[in-house]
């Protein structure tokens, strides 16, 4: 679409500032534009968001997003702000005020983008408001969710067919980095396409080293890679104590490393993310917590310390590194102890129908809900004191959630930081009055008014400390500044709060009654089981390109052998003589003893000997600790390796 080429160009540079599209990008926008349903799938990082978001701005009307995710949820809207782009957004652990506000602003005041889980999407109310607003566009991100083929079925997600109804001649654009073809085409089916229109390009990362590890000593092994391969890194664990353990003892070396999960303070987590993100902390060391809406370009190296439950986790977490293009490692180790690991997380996922049933009425108990009441209703989950109130494991009550969650009953988002909001509740005539009969809140309200918009025209976030060093005041003493001017209806002010949210989807019943599929359970199990069984024989294969493993996996039959990962290298040194091996070596050594350079300032100035054949000894010089890469990616000798020629 010529015209629609030039509008889309136009608009991705004047609120992106990007001079052109990234691979695919403008094919699934033009896709979109032309009213076709769309499937896109993108790897992580690949822009996914631009695909809905520049051709919603190139037609009249609201682009609605749904997302099951709050903390991106948040940072689009932000994002959309920044650019003067008119974003909400209605999710759990807002207020039924603020949602209700939000939805008015989208319906009356010339909004673009209203972002919605699929939960919130479900109930009618919703449904009653979005037949009053234009929508232009749905689009559904991470897709997959609405496959119980895929690896994270979320139910409320079936719900989107029906909103369809509501708007027949709105085309939807589904959007995901992973998908088997199985769950594509259920994508497609569910989401009632009007025609199978996929858009896939390849899930090759090339710059990616695929290296699995047969490790006892792990903590050596991460160690010799830390040594050799400098920048930035993520190491993944399975829980939050080996994630502060194996940070505590890599802190004997001299990498700079912190560790990260959910049940940190969001302050404490905020606080490591950005030094981490800023480069001050070299290396992470987390759980899967961490990495999702993370804009990162320079990690070279993500560790898995154990193995992932299944291939998509997998290739989605080790796709955080080299998203600058450059040359990075993904590494798994992998041992025997971690295959009885995965049959006994196959046995804590899917704990038996009797302790669900307790832990639903447990849960009911704790909030005191009676039987009929609360559909619909959130509350704040503190899993910690919940545990430790009816003696639960904290695993198996956050897997028989998950379990009541695929069984439609209730629904637990994830932790994020939901900042302080305010609202003025009297207009601008009202609060001069008020300002005048009540001098104790003037400067308070003139520093609202100075440093927040909007504040009349919706929920804004604001900054007890922020307030409090303009006023020369504590951040306690601005809370109660605002809560008395609540009590005197003057503003609506929610504070901060980081726990998940726990949404009741129907009423509450008595537990005895509380229907659970045993064939559903059964089914899921198996299926875990099955992905399981991908992943270990992934990592126990010795015979396999990694990378060629990873596509067939996703459906991409045609690679080639991808020449880097651990399987390729060792075939090319069962094929290369010890002679050649010496030779290139030294050859690259004397490269190297003049001034350290480039991957490709090296390949390029060895002109003699075939480049596969050059890259493949810098690749075995590196595993054995002759090279390393420094910061700036840069190879350079090793101390030792210097001395030694």
């Amino acid at each position: 679409m010529e015209n629609n080429g030039i509008q889309v160009s136009e608009i991705l540079k004047k609120y992106w500032g990007f001079d052109r599209f990234r691979p695919l990008q403008e094919e699934i926008i033009n896709s979109t534009l032309e009213g076709k349903d769309t499937l896109a799938l993108l790897p992580t990082g690949g822009g996914k968001s631009l695909c809905y978001q520049v051709p919603a701005m190139a037609k009249e009307g609201l682009c609605l997003v749904i997302s099951p995710l709050i903390a991106l949820m948040k940072d689009q809207v932000e994002n959309l702000r920044k650019r003067s782009i008119r974003a909400s957004a209605a999710f759990s652990g807002m207020s039924r005020k603020e949602i209700n506000l939000a939805i008015e602003n989208c319906i009356h005041g010339n909004y673009k983008f209203l972002y919605i889980s699929p939960e919130r999407l479900s109930t009618q109310g919703m449904k009653d408001y979005l037949v009053q607003m234009k929508i232009n566009l749905v689009a559904v991100d991470e897709a997959h969710c609405i496959s119980q083929w895929g690896y994270d079925f979320r139910p409320a997600y079936l719900e989107i067919a029906a909103v369809r109804e509501l708007f027949p001649k709105v085309p939807v654009l589904a959007l995901t980095a992973t998908a088997t073809k199985k769950v594509r085409s259920d994508i497609c089916q569910k989401l009632h396409f009007k025609s199978e229109n996929i858009i896939c390009g390849s899930f090759e990362r090339k710059n990616i080293s695929y290296v699995v590890f047969h490790a006892e000593d792990k903590l050596q092994r991460i160690q010799n890679i830390l040594g050799k391969v400098e920048g930035s890194g993520i190491i993944y664990v399975k829980s939050r104590n080996h994630a502060e353990e194996l940070s505590r003892q890599l802190k004997k070396t001299s990498v700079s490393i912190d560790f990260y999960h959910a049940g940190l303070e969001s302050a404490q987590r905020n606080r490591k993310q950005d030094e981490w993100k800023s480069g001050k902390t070299r290396v992470i060391v987390a759980t899967n917590a961490f990495g999702m809406g993370i804009d990162k370009s320079n990690v070279r190296t993500v560790l898995h310390y154990e193995i992932p439950d299944n291939m998509e986790s997998y290739y989605q977490e080790a796709g955080r590194a080299g998203r600058d293009g450059n040359r990075s490692y993904a590494v798994l180790f992998y041992n025997k102890a971690d295959i009885n690991n995965i049959e006994k997380r196959s046995e804590q996922t899917f704990p038996d129908v009797k302790e669900i049933r307790n832990i639903y009425q447990a849960l009911s108990n704790y909030y005191q809900i009676p039987v009929g009441a609360a559909q619909g209703e959130s509350f704040a989950f503190n899993i910690s004191h919940f545990c430790n109130s009816y003696r639960f494991s904290p695993v198996t009550v956050f897997n028989a959630l998950k379990i009541l969650e695929t069984e439609g009953h209730l629904f637990l988002s994830e932790s994020v930081l939901l900042p302080s909001r305010i609202y003025f509740q009297a207009a601008h005539e009202q609060l001069y009055s008020f300002q005048i009969s009540n001098p104790k809140f003037d400067s308070l309200i003139k520093v609202i008014l100075r440093l927040y918009g909007g504040v009349f025209d919706r929920y804004t976030n604001i900054s007890e400390e922020e307030m409090g060093a303009k006023l020369k005041l504590k951040p306690k003493e601005i809370t109660e500044q605002l809560e008395q001017l609540q009590e005197m209806n003057v503003v609506t002010y929610i504070q901060r709060s980081d726990l998940p949210q726990i949404v009741f989807m129907n009423a509450r019943i008595d537990a005895r009654y509380l229907e659970i599929s045993r064939e559903h359970l059964d089914d899921r199990r198996k299926r875990f089981e099955a992905r399981a069984r991908s992943m270990i024989q992934y990592a126990s294969s010795e015979n396999r390109c990694r990378s060629q493993m990873l596509l067939e996996y996703l459906g991409e039959n045609n690679s080639n052998d991808c020449g880097t990962c651990d399987v390729c290298i060792n075939k090319k040194k069962a094929a290369m003589g010890g002679d050649e091996l010496a030779s290139i070596s030294r050859e690259v050594e004397t490269k190297l003893s003049a001034r350290p350079l480039s991957l490709n300032e090296l390949l390029g100035s060895i002109v003699n000997i075939k480049e596969e054949r050059t890259m493949h000894v810098v690749q075995w010089m590196l595993d054995n600790e002759k090279i390393h890469f420094r910061e700036g990616d840069l190879l350079e000798m090793t101390k030792t390796a210097k001395k030694q020629t």
